[in-house]
């Protein structure tokens, strides 16, 4: 299946960074990386009617949408309108540990009730005719993830589902936000290698910690069949996705990030034209020449710029004639 090939690198799903005008931008530095949405929630959807969050550009394919909710029935019907928008694979979120996730009791907390994550899977496999996928944790609070995460992985299988992505830490709903749970739960990646033994015919990406192509290309090599990049993806897109189609798929060639930004001015325009703003979608560019000379000059003028009222494209290819052309990085593999 083509689309378990582009999951040998993916972007994460962050709620408020991975729009779609984030995952515009980084379809252009990697034609072949599996793209995800921010979570979108199954009431939003079924009981708001708020299909415009369904919205993205036909150049982001492949694309999944992730969904949050803990009603098969309403998680069914919103896969539905998810694959009828386009989506190319439906996610489950069974990670996020955020207050408001939890309160609708979906997200991690539903590491908790594996039995019902599994009747969400199987009713939406049923509704839909591409793949629905899981991302979860290890574990959550006390859970034993030696034990939680294989009886977990077990009933996902048995209930259809052939791909999952693994956040190697726990989360602790009590007692951690949100952003520490990113990052002070201790990172357990032998256990995500050892659950790979253990599922052979499992598809499974690590996600977690993870910085760079070489870490990347490293899990690949140790048997994981993905790796899920999240925040360096976002802060350093040119690091991590510049180079990946020749880096991890052995396609094309490394993307120059400037002509990224020279193929982003169309869609600028478009957005412009439509009603939108500059600023939103050029605060996903920011660090497109992190660690290039010129990074700081390029941020400083689209961030101090862009929300002008009259910013458009000129803006920035003036910003991007402040980066250095002579003196690229070197090459983050």
């Amino acid at each position: 299946m083509q689309i378990n090939q582009n999951a040998r690198l993916s972007v994460a799903p962050m709620m408020d960074w991975t729009d779609r005008h984030c995952r515009y931008l980084h379809r252009l530095l990697s034609r072949q990386a599996l793209l995800y949405t921010e979570m979108v929630t199954a009431p939003a959807l079924v009981r708001g009617r708020a299909l415009h969050l369904l919205d993205f550009s036909a150049e982001e394919h492949p694309v999944a949408l992730q969904l949050g909710g803990s009603d098969p029935v309403e998680l069914a019907e919103a896969a539905r309108l998810g694959r009828a928008a386009g989506y190319d694979e439906i996610n489950l979120n069974v990670g996020c540990p955020s207050d408001r996730v939890q309160s609708g009791a979906f997200g991690a907390v539903l590491m908790l009730q594996p039995g019902l994550v599994a009747d969400c899977v199987a009713a939406m496999s049923e509704a839909v005719d591409v793949e629905v996928t899981v991302k979860c944790r290890i574990g959550v609070d006390d859970q034993d993830p030696e034990q939680a995460l294989p009886d977990f992985l077990s009933r996902m299988t048995a209930a259809g589902c052939q791909r999952v992505i693994i956040h190697a830490r726990k989360a602790w709903l009590q007692g951690l936000s949100p952003k520490e749970n990113r990052d002070i739960p201790p990172l357990d990646y032998d256990l995500v290698l050892r659950m790979k033994q253990r599922f052979p015919d499992l598809h499974i990406s690590i996600n977690g910690g993870i910085a760079s192509l070489s870490e990347a290309q490293a899990f690949l090599q140790a048997g994981l069949d993905g790796v899920m990049i999240g925040r360096a993806a976002y802060h350093d897109p040119a690091a991590v996705l510049a180079a990946a189609d020749p880096v991890i798929f052995g396609l094309g060639q490394e993307t120059d990030p400037a002509e990224a930004v020279r193929l982003m001015i169309p869609y600028i325009e478009a957005h412009i034209q439509a009603g939108g703003k500059l600023h939103q979608i050029t605060r996903h560019m920011l660090g497109l020449f992190a660690g290039r000379p010129g990074a700081r000059a390029w941020r400083r003028h689209l961030s101090e710029g862009a929300c002008r009222a009259d910013a458009g494209p000129a803006l920035v290819l003036d910003a991007l004639n402040l980066v250095s052309p002579d003196e690229p990085r070197a090459k983050a593999v």
